[in-house]
């Protein structure tokens, strides 16, 4: 493991979840264990925690002593200290400047979801409506935030995401939270509308959801390796993905946008 510590990596990605707060409690008890228990995670959690953020920040933040009892002791090494005192300090400071918006009722959430950068072009604030356990998977159930889902409300579950129930455990995901969707536009497949099909469906653990979304193409490109098409949902929301080369698409066209569960990543903003 290389020796030098490289806060930025690690803090980009480890603000918004539980991963900073299983360091600081390795820190305060000198368990893994321990940590977890207080964090709310399984071991196995915290020990992904750990090692994610190991693989981060590029240096070991955390020393496991031998014969420990309830899984061991551990300690932080210096590596691990910095990069505690770096996340404090980042968060006074972000504090600090988002203070200044709150007479701006909609500038908080928005600097927040601005934060996340990502080659995915598609980004949807969302919020969870139920958690689906099977296994050591989990299916998030999601709504997007800005959508009413009308007359029956197909929208209700608007896309499932397929995680692992270590990733929720350290999401802190409930039904209720507002999270953000991610997912690549190459994953996204357009089908002209054909039938009445349009319902969000879900197979075994072993198999992936496939959402089905009814939607209006809006611009489509077209290209010999596919047709890139925007569309636009019932409730307002914009997705991009692609159909095959010469499908005839136009704007107006009324599409079906197809994603698999395993392809729609979450994170969470602070706001």
């Amino acid at each position: 493991m290389p020796s030098s510590l490289s806060i930025s990596s690690a803090l980009t990605h480890a603000l918004t979840d539980k991963r900073i707060d299983i360091l600081r409690q390795i820190g305060a008890t000198g368990s893994i264990s321990q940590a977890a228990r207080v964090v709310g995670v399984s071991y196995k959690a915290a020990w992904q925690a750990v090692d994610t953020l190991t693989n981060l920040a590029g240096s070991a933040l955390v020393a496991r002593a031998v014969g420990g009892a309830g899984g061991g002791g551990a300690r932080l090494t210096e590596a691990g200290q910095q990069l505690l005192a770096a996340a404090d300090a980042m968060a006074q400071a972000r504090g600090a400047v988002l203070s200044r918006w709150q007479a701006t009722p909609h500038a908080g959430p928005a600097l927040a979801r601005l934060a996340v950068r990502t080659s995915m072009r598609n980004q949807w604030p969302c919020v969870v409506r139920r958690l689906e356990v099977q296994g050591q998977i989990v299916r998030v159930h999601l709504a997007l935030e800005t959508g009413e889902g009308g007359g029956g409300a197909p929208a209700a579950a608007v896309l499932i995401s397929r995680i692992t129930r270590e990733s929720a455990e350290l999401l802190g995901l409930q039904p209720g939270l507002a999270v953000q969707a991610l997912c690549k536009a190459t994953a996204v497949r357009v089908e002209r509308l054909a039938g009445p099909r349009t319902e969000t469906g879900t197979q075994g653990t072993e198999e992936p959801a496939r959402c089905r979304l009814p939607a209006r193409a809006v611009r489509v490109v077209r290209g010999a390796s596919g047709d890139e098409v925007s569309a636009e949902l019932a409730a307002g929301v914009r997705m991009v993905g692609f159909a095959p080369a010469g499908s005839g698409l136009r704007a107006g066209s009324k599409v079906v946008l197809v994603v698999d569960d395993s392809a729609v990543v979450l994170a969470l903003a602070e706001v």
